[in-house]
C-alpha cells in the first residue's frame, strides 16, 4: 500500500518561501511522473507542477519562475520549492504520484496560507 505524506505547509507573508516535501512509503522511482496539486476553496484542483523520472518537469503558468518541483529517488521525496508566494497561492496542495498504469495515489494534503 502506498502512503504519500505531505509536509511543509504554513503560514507565511507575500513574498515569502515555503518547500513541501512529499514522503512515499516504498520507493518512488516506480511512479513515472510525480507532481504536486493545489485547490482552493471554492475551486476545482489544479495541477501546480509535475515532474517524470527522467526529470522532465512541467509548470502550471501561475508557478513558472517561482517554484520549483523536483525528487529524490534516494530519499523516496518529492519536493515543491515555492518562492515569492502571492496570497492567490493560498490552498490546500496535494501530492499526486502516477504508476505506470496510470493509477493515482494522493496524499492527504498540507494548507499553504499566504497572507498580504
Amino acid at each position: 500500500q502506498v502512503q504519500l505524506v505531505e509536509s511543509g505547509g504554513g503560514l507565511v507573508q507575500a513574498g515569502g518561501s515555503l518547500r513541501l516535501s512529499c514522503a512515499a512509503s516504498g520507493g518512488i522511482s516506480r511512479f513515472v511522473v510525480m507532481g504536486w496539486y493545489r485547490q482552493a476553496p471554492g475551486k476545482q484542483r489544479e495541477l501546480v507542477a509535475n515532474i517524470g523520472t527522467g526529470g522532465t518537469t512541467n509548470y502550471a503558468d501561475s508557478a513558472k519562475g517561482r517554484f520549483t518541483i523536483s525528487r529524490d529517488n534516494a530519499k523516496n521525496t518529492l519536493y515543491l520549492q515555492m518562492n515569492s508566494l502571492k496570497p492567490e497561492d493560498t490552498a490546500v496542495y496535494y501530492c499526486n504520484a502516477q504508476t505506470p498504469l496510470y493509477f493515482n495515489y494522493w496524499g492527504q494534503g498540507t494548507q499553504v496560507t499566504v497572507s498580504s
